[in-house]
């Protein structure tokens, strides 16, 4: 039967122009190609795919340490090394370089020692933030974000395990805020204070433990009210969606990302999800807006930070100009022309505050707020309260598998909502 319809295609004109391929399909056939061609050790047809590669994913570390790797199987190690230097620069660090047999070559090079000591520098602890609360309940729940009520000075946490809201006073006390009726994961949680509402994202993760099959891939937005903590509104979101992070703008508008790749607008008093997206993204995370609602700034986990003007529709990425490393962000904030970057897929995990020019295009310089400090585990989300970035460290992530089993001889620690001052 393939044949005949194949047949039929080229015999009859086709109705409608075929889409592009997506971002995510653009992706995986990358990465097949990467596979093919190294397992051939077609070099040159490897490193081709590896400036694809990169290309596409905006010059991420990751990508940087695969040319590295291309450039030395094709034997030119001024190239690999080039590209090391790159790597280093973004602050990362790789076992690779210094014990895989692919960069032997670069090891070999008189340069090799002094970028290897830079590279380790990479790994040392660093931090300018302080313990604002230890999370001792949340313990083994896993603590996902964070947002913050100014009129009851409470902040308010999401819990993946624990399945439930808790909020937190300065002092320390906490207390369950919501247990959703809907029994899922709870991932993302934004405070409304115009409205004096807490949106919250329960999502049926896909193959993990404690979500039924027929719960998975679906998301439900739920709405309290601050005050009583009563559910006002629940909806479903799209078919298939994860909408693991969202952003809520002044005027009431939620933007929601679907962490499989779409990016969604839902007006205030709305039950109709308006599609953003270009088709370019993967992996989503959390928006964060400009201060005149304008311009939203949205992390991919693969990809970088991209830059919608919600007027024109336009997008664009932040250029990482070989020295940025803007991929791997889970949780993001603007504040006075800074980016507030929460990174658990970046090698070492960190937390970083970017500044941009007056233009809001591009990245001038960076600070490392944390980076390898032995109570960061994996970090989060954060939020913005009197001039300081909160946000949540040694959230728990590291000690599950990848179907939220807790991995064997793992002990859970408490997570922790850290301070940085803001410049």
């Amino acid at each position: 039967m393939r044949s005949l319809v194949f047949a039929f295609l080229f015999l009859v004109p086709p109705l409608v122009h075929a889409q592009p391929p997506s971002a995510a399909q653009r992706y995986e056939s990358l990465l097949k190609t990467l596979q093919s061609t190294r397992k051939s050790a077609d070099h040159a047809a490897y490193l081709a795919a590896a400036l694809d590669y990169r290309d596409f994913r905006n010059s991420s570390p990751t990508t940087l340490m695969t040319l590295a790797r291309a450039y030395a199987l094709s034997n030119d190690i001024p190239s690999a090394l080039a590209t090391f230097r790159q790597f280093i620069a973004m602050g990362q660090s790789s076992g690779e370089f210094l014990t895989s047999p692919d960069f032997a070559a670069l090891r070999s090079s008189p340069q090799f020692t002094e970028l290897a000591a830079a590279m380790r520098a990479n790994e040392s602890p660093l931090s300018r933030s302080s313990l604002a609360l230890s999370l001792d309940s949340l313990t083994g729940l896993i603590a996902e974000d964070v947002d913050y009520d100014s009129a009851s000075q409470s902040f308010f946490f999401s819990t993946v395990l624990g399945k439930k809201i808790f909020a937190a006073t300065s002092d320390g006390h906490l207390r369950e805020f919501a247990s959703p009726p809907t029994n899922l994961p709870l991932l993302a949680v934004k405070v409304d204070p115009a409205r004096k509402l807490l949106w919250a994202s329960a999502v049926g993760l896909r193959n993990f433990a404690g979500v039924p099959e027929s719960t998975q891939a679906r998301s439900v937005l739920l709405c309290y009210s601050l005050s009583s903590g009563k559910l006002l509104r629940r909806l479903d979101g799209p078919p298939g969606a994860t909408l693991g992070d969202f952003a809520v703008a002044p005027d009431g508008d939620l933007f929601l990302a679907d962490n499989d790749g779409a990016l969604y607008k839902l007006p205030r008093d709305s039950s109709v999800f308006e599609r953003l997206d270009h088709g370019e993204f993967v992996s989503p995370q959390t928006p964060a807006l400009s201060p005149d609602s304008r311009l939203l700034f949205l992390p991919d986990y693969l990809r970088g930070i991209a830059v919608l003007d919600l007027e024109s529709g336009a997008l664009r990425w932040l250029d990482a100009q070989g020295k940025f490393a803007l991929s791997g962000i889970d949780g993001l904030c603007f504040s006075n022309g800074n980016l507030l970057a929460v990174q658990n897929g970046t090698s070492p995990e960190r937390v970083v505050l970017f500044s941009l020019d007056s233009s809001l295009s591009r990245i001038i310089s960076e600070t490392v707020v944390e980076r390898a400090t032995p109570t960061l585990g994996d970090p989060t989300h954060g939020v913005l309260v009197s001039g300081g970035f909160f946000y949540i460290a040694n959230s728990g992530w590291d000690t599950l598998d990848d179907h939220g089993v807790l991995k064997p001889n793992s002990k859970p620690s408490a997570p922790r909502l850290m301070r940085f001052p803001l410049p």
